[in-house]
């Protein structure tokens, strides 16, 4: 903690801010569904003097001298995100998922190539062929959604989808649809099309680490994921796939060489190499028996707090969750998503405001919420303290514009939070 006495010396501007964020996050309850707390271990191995190399290339093929050790850093993260998923190959440099969506597409696409992935009001992601995107405007996007009735998706559908647009490219994948994926029959209609599958599972990686949830890679060319969400990394991103290209075995290079010339020299120079060694102790930490404990508690603990929301009058998309997340639709609430999360913060309870399907309002004020529980889980909370928050939730959603009441919610979650304290010991002393 040194260097952090000598920032509240140098730069007390920044100490505050650092200060007074650990405050704000220990004293509430983090809900995003994308966050969640890295361990101790993973915070000193970000904090190294890892950060002042330069290591462009790989292992063993540096266009700069001094990588020794940065060497052995780097393989052990690739070593054990292999072994985590099963893949033949990963690059662990990607800098964030959306990097690591770019780089996978310009691996194996020319520009203008069609993709077929998940609408993004309907649970995609902005990477999945959003028009403000590089994605749409690279790429001759098409979208699958869900049914309309259940709002879960129809797999018919997404066949004649893609049975209809003949893609290059069939993308699994979301970012806020809370049921289960069927990667198999996304390979499936892949190959039934001609198309290579990729899949973007960053939002259950640690999921899928777990066994807890199908694992896409035997059904997938290309896999990529960000490795903070579940995964419970350093923000940042990594890429598995196959080692070859199964429409072009012809190719000098194979698909995991096209892979890595994708992310360096083709999107990216230098990796940051502390986050590359934090990766590797997550990486590590994920393969430990405990972490199926985890991420099976963070499954219990989505289901409990989706049916005390809807116990409370509060509606969800799809009527529940089978992964970490649950979607609010607001619709009869008589409020949009940014008064929903202005209110809810306002009670120490953190969310973002989301599209749901068939959404009428603006993105920028939806009709839905998104809600997660692994940085909850993280802390230690189980169902019991669920159940609470859901009724929070709930009460503050019914009076959000109530101080007098918002004020006692505030209370009721500072002193739900007080027993679960995040880095246990962990000061800022200056």
């Amino acid at each position: 903690m040194n260097l952090m006495n000598d920032l509240s010396v140098s730069d007390p501007e920044i100490f505050n801010v650092l200060t007074q964020e650990i405050k704000r996050q220990e004293n509430g309850v983090e809900m995003i569904a994308s966050e969640n707390f890295v361990s101790k271990a993973v915070l000193d191995a970000m904090g190294t003097p890892h950060t002042n190399k330069y290591s462009e290339g790989y292992p063993n093929k540096r266009y700069y001298g001094g990588n020794e050790f940065i060497d052995i850093s780097e393989d052990l993260a690739r070593e054990r995100a292999k072994k985590l998923f099963g893949a033949d190959h990963a690059n662990v440099q990607p800098h964030a998922g959306s990097q690591a969506n770019m780089e996978a597409y310009f691996a194996i696409l020319e520009l203008k190539d069609k993709i077929l992935g998940m609408k993004l009001d309907h649970g995609g992601h902005l990477t999945h062929g959003s028009n403000v995107n590089f994605s749409g405007k690279f790429y001759d996007f098409s979208g699958y959604g869900v049914d309309e009735d259940t709002h879960t998706l129809n797999m018919d559908d997404v066949r004649r989808e893609a049975e209809r647009v003949k893609p290059k490219l069939l993308l699994s994948g979301f970012s806020a649809y809370p049921r289960k994926l069927d990667f198999k029959e996304f390979g499936e209609i892949a190959k039934d099309v001609g198309a290579y599958h990729m899949s973007d599972i960053a939002h259950i990686a640690g999921i899928i680490a777990a066994k807890l949830h199908e694992n896409p890679i035997p059904h997938c060319d290309i896999v990529t994921t960000t490795t903070h969400k579940t995964l419970r990394g350093p923000r940042g991103a990594m890429i598995l796939c196959r080692e070859e290209d199964q429409f072009n075995p012809e190719d000098k290079k194979n698909l995991a060489q096209k892979i890595d010339s994708a992310v360096f020299p083709g999107m990216q120079g230098g990796p940051l190499d502390h986050v590359i060694a934090a990766k590797a102790v997550a990486f590590k930490e994920a393969l430990q028996p405990d972490f199926v404990g985890y991420q099976d508690q963070v499954l219990k603990n989505a289901k409990v707090l989706a049916s005390t929301l809807m116990d409370n009058g509060v509606d969800l998309v799809t009527g529940g969750t089978d992964n970490h997340l649950v979607l609010v639709d607001l619709s009869n609430k008589g409020i949009g998503g940014k008064v929903a999360e202005k209110a809810l913060e306002d009670v120490h309870i953190y969310t973002n405001k989301n599209m749901i399907p068939f959404d009428e309002r603006s993105p920028f004020d939806p009709s839905g919420i998104r809600l997660g529980t692994p940085a909850l889980t993280t802390r230690g909370l189980k169902e019991e303290h669920m159940k609470v928050i859901g009724e929070c939730i709930a009460k503050t959603l019914d009076n959000p514009t109530e101080d007098s009441i918002k004020t006692k919610i505030k209370a009721e979650i500072e002193e739900l939070v007080r027993d679960f304290p995040m880095y246990p010991g962990f000061k800022i002393v200056g």
